[in-house]
């Protein structure tokens, strides 16, 4: 499965082939250095490559392990690393991999971290309706409420909804469409919104759903 470790640079909009406004998000994502490969009959026991993208000038922001592991592969150092499962070699020019890869019509999913939102309570983060705010009660408006049991299991349920961190949590958009691929900016101009705020990192992998192969 082919993919880009990319950066979410903004939004706009562009004019397809009919004349219609499209909402696009604009994705730096090129060129990807081809940091390791591994193979199925290695000491790995898989087909993989391993793409690095943003190159780090200061080597000692990285931690030693990751300094000894460029230095071993014998590549430039970059902020951030991913690993392809079943990359298609053919898309690897010179060690690197481009926007190209892609084409107008294509189908991608799109991984990064949402917003940070900073610690919410149960009204924000979950849309909780709070409490009433008549017959007698004051100071419960936006609380939660009973969270445990009065007998058995007699604790808090794991996973329930509770105040805390909002937002910088990992989602995946699926089946997001290629409107352009401009190779001389190494940019993809995706259909519709990506999770995260302008300046992050992003994945942008050959859609599950919808593959290369299965295409029309």
């Amino acid at each position: 499965m082919i993919g880009l470790i990319g950066k979410k640079l903004g939004q706009t909009r562009v004019y397809d082939t009919d004349g219609k406004a499209v909402c696009v998000t604009v994705v730096h994502a090129g060129p990807n250095h081809v940091v390791q490969t591994k193979i199925a009959d290695g000491s790995d026991g898989y087909d993989a490559v391993q793409l690095g993208y943003d190159e780090q000038s200061h080597e000692s922001r990285l931690t030693k392990p990751v300094r000894g592991h460029f230095k071993k592969q014998g590549s430039q150092p970059t902020k951030q690393l991913k690993e392809f499962r079943d990359f298609s070699g053919d898309v690897i020019t010179d060690g690197k991999v481009e926007v190209t890869i892609f084409e107008p019509g294509d189908f991608v999913d799109a991984i990064a971290k949402t917003k940070g939102r900073g610690f919410q309570g149960v009204v924000k983060r979950w849309n909780f309706g709070g409490g009433p705010k008549s017959h007698g009660q004051k100071n419960w408006y936006r609380r939660p409420g009973s969270i445990g049991a009065c007998a058995t299991p007699g604790l808090v349920e794991k996973g329930k909804k509770m105040p805390g961190h909002m937002g910088q949590a990992s989602r995946t958009v699926q089946n997001l469409e290629v409107i352009q691929v401009r190779a001389e900016d190494n940019v993809l101009l995706i259909k519709g919104a990506i999770p995260g705020a302008k300046g992050d990192y992003v994945v942008i992998r050959e859609a599950k759903k919808r593959p290369k192969a299965a295409k029309g």
